[in-house]
């Protein structure tokens, strides 16, 4: 596996240059902590290209196997995360190939053609600010609710299961991006989609999270 990918400027240097360095050096604990942090997302997304869990864990697994062989010869153009989750891509879509069961381009670009979020709640064409919320279409801040981190518990076990249900795209879009911090154009790169696409794909995962997270405080 080479270092291909977005290459890293000194403006965007890796956040994860430190546990670079840990493993450059041989230590267990840096590679057994980083597996703990990613592997989470890492089956969240390759769950999106193979047919079942099984096979998204052994994505996973063949990844890891892929970072330990593939560690000498990093060479750094892309930062660590972004350079982990192009080999998990990679390996979840050549064991989805072996399955015959990937699902085809179109149908993982499927993401729910119609609104994610009720259009009443955006102002119209005629308003000085189309496409922004009316005022009583924001949404309510729950975090400063009284039953604090109980709440906050709460929230996180909803969003993992809304998380796990969004359309396979606009998961590992999410993922990406608002879990593992991956930038716009990190995320393009590691996909192959365009800019706008990854765009659409980021805003209906992030509605539809919202409008799960609403419709749970309002019930």
């Amino acid at each position: 596996m080479t270092g291909r990918g977005p290459v890293v400027s000194e403006a965007t240097a890796d956040p994860d240059a430190d546990v670079l360095a840990r493993l450059r050096q041989g230590d267990d604990d840096a590679f057994t902590d980083l597996v703990d942090r990613w592997s989470p997302a890492m089956l969240r997304i390759a769950r999106a290209y193979v047919s079942n869990t099984q096979s998204a864990e052994d994505a996973v697994q063949d990844a890891w196997l892929g970072v330990i062989r593939g560690l000498s010869a990093f060479q750094g153009r892309s930062t660590l995360r972004t350079w982990v989750f192009t080999i998990l891509v990679n390996r979840a879509r050549t064991r989805g190939s072996r399955e015959a069961r990937t699902l085809p381009t179109s149908a993982l670009a499927r993401n729910g053609s119609g609104p994610t979020v009720d259009q009443e709640r955006f102002r119209g064409p005629p308003d000085r600010y189309p496409d922004h919320w009316t005022p009583t279409g924001v949404p309510t801040h729950w975090e400063g609710q009284p039953e604090g981190r109980a709440l906050a518990r709460e929230a996180m076990h909803l969003l993992e299961a809304a998380l796990s249900g969004l359309p396979p795209r606009q998961r590992v879009v999410v993922t990406l991006r608002d879990v593992q911090g991956l930038t716009s154009d990190e995320a393009c790169e590691l996909l192959g989609i365009s800019v706008q696409n990854q765009r659409v794909l980021l805003h209906r995962g992030r509605a539809a999270l919202r409008q799960a997270l609403e419709d749970y405080y309002r019930s």
